[in-house]
């Protein structure tokens, strides 16, 4: 069973950035507050009756510390990330057909939750089947939206890891199903946020994250299901009927340096501490030539051994040393090994900060 370190640094690693929220203001709400709203609470001013169902609680991930703090700046994940969200196999964390027959059976509550999404009230039913039903694994920040004296009202929020929710294709939350609210995007609120409402056992607003849409749609989201402690891919837009079990998300820890020992990037990398090497080539070629001499010096010393001094020995021993020719042929070959050593410290070079 995966640990909370191992599945956070998977629905972490290479995907966490700063989001700085630039719209001008929070909605409804007062400027500068953000309700907490546990995962099973329905909330102020809800749409529609709860249509989540109950299901193994997430095991919800820790978010690492935020590289910025301030009330306009958070944590960002993209949609896509693998063990973002999670939910029980085979099993639809809220009820896709109740929520629509709660908005049809109330035309005004209806038309408002499309106003917000921007759609025709008529398409609410094939909206809202075109959306993934998942579980928050992060405490995430939203614009929430309420329905009061006939409108749809908005305020800022903060959902509790384990919250129900449907998520459109790029993997934003659009729907909270134990109130039929409508989601949107955070937005920025003025001067310092206040907090309204009970915070619940764990929660440190150092940890709230917003999701960014993923730049292509996904076609299935990698899940966690507490409650076997495997994994499961989930089509987009399915409930769960063709849920199938799959491997672990692989994890990687960037690094300029990958292949370094335990994987710590602070040691030099083996391409950098082999640059030296690759201008001892420059300096072998400089060793041939000199030995050569040596090499010339040792026909004479090979004639002086025999007993007679013949000299067209002598005369035909550098000539019939071709054998020194090829060491001028050798020089050559440490050079052209030079290269393949620089390009095979190029590759790694090349793949590390790709």
């Amino acid at each position: 069973m995966p640990t909370v370190a191992t599945v956070a640094a998977v629905v972490v690693a290479t995907v966490v950035l700063a989001v700085v929220l630039t719209r001008p203001d929070g909605g409804s709400g007062a400027p500068g507050e953000i309700f907490l709203q546990p995962a099973s609470a329905a909330g102020q001013d809800p749409f529609t009756a709860s249509t989540a169902r109950a299901s193994a609680p997430a095991t919800p991930a820790t978010a690492p510390s935020p590289t910025m703090t301030g009330a306009n700046v958070t944590q960002g994940v993209d949609g896509s990330a693998p063990g973002l969200y999670g939910g029980t196999r085979k099993v639809a964390s809220c009820d896709v057909e109740k929520q629509i027959t709660a908005l049809t059976a109330e035309p005004d509550k209806n038309d408002a939750f499309a106003s917000v999404l921007d759609i025709d009230p008529s398409g609410v039913p094939a909206y809202l089947r075109a959306l993934t039903p998942v579980q928050l694994r992060l405490d995430t920040r939203v614009t929430n939206h309420g329905f009061r004296d006939g409108a749809a009202t908005s305020y800022q929020a903060v959902l509790q890891a384990g919250t129900a929710v449907l998520v459109d294709d790029h993997g934003v939350p659009r729907v909270r199903c134990a109130c039929g609210n409508p989601l949107l995007p955070p937005v920025a609120l003025k001067g310092n946020a206040r907090q309204k409402g009970e915070a619940w056992p764990g929660y440190r607003s150092s940890n709230v994250v917003v999701v960014e849409p993923s730049a292509h749609a996904v076609t299935a989201f990698v899940m966690h299901d507490p409650k076997s402690g495997g994994w499961f891919s989930r089509k987009a837009g399915d409930t769960g009927g063709s849920d199938k079990k799959t491997k672990p998300p692989a994890h990687r820890t960037p690094s300029p340096c990958p292949e370094a020992p335990g994987g710590k990037s602070t040691e030099p990398c083996p391409s950098a501490s082999k640059s030296p090497s690759s201008e001892s080539p420059e300096s072998t070629p400089s060793a041939p030539p000199s030995s050569p001499p040596p090499a010339s010096e040792s026909p004479s010393a090979e004639p002086s051994s025999p007993p007679p001094s013949e000299e067209p020995p002598v005369t035909e021993s550098p000539a019939s040393r071709p054998a020194p020719e090829p060491p001028p042929s050798g020089p050559v070959t440490p050079e052209a090994s030079a290269p393949s050593r620089a390009s095979g410290n190029t590759v790694p070079a090349g793949s590390v900060y790709a």
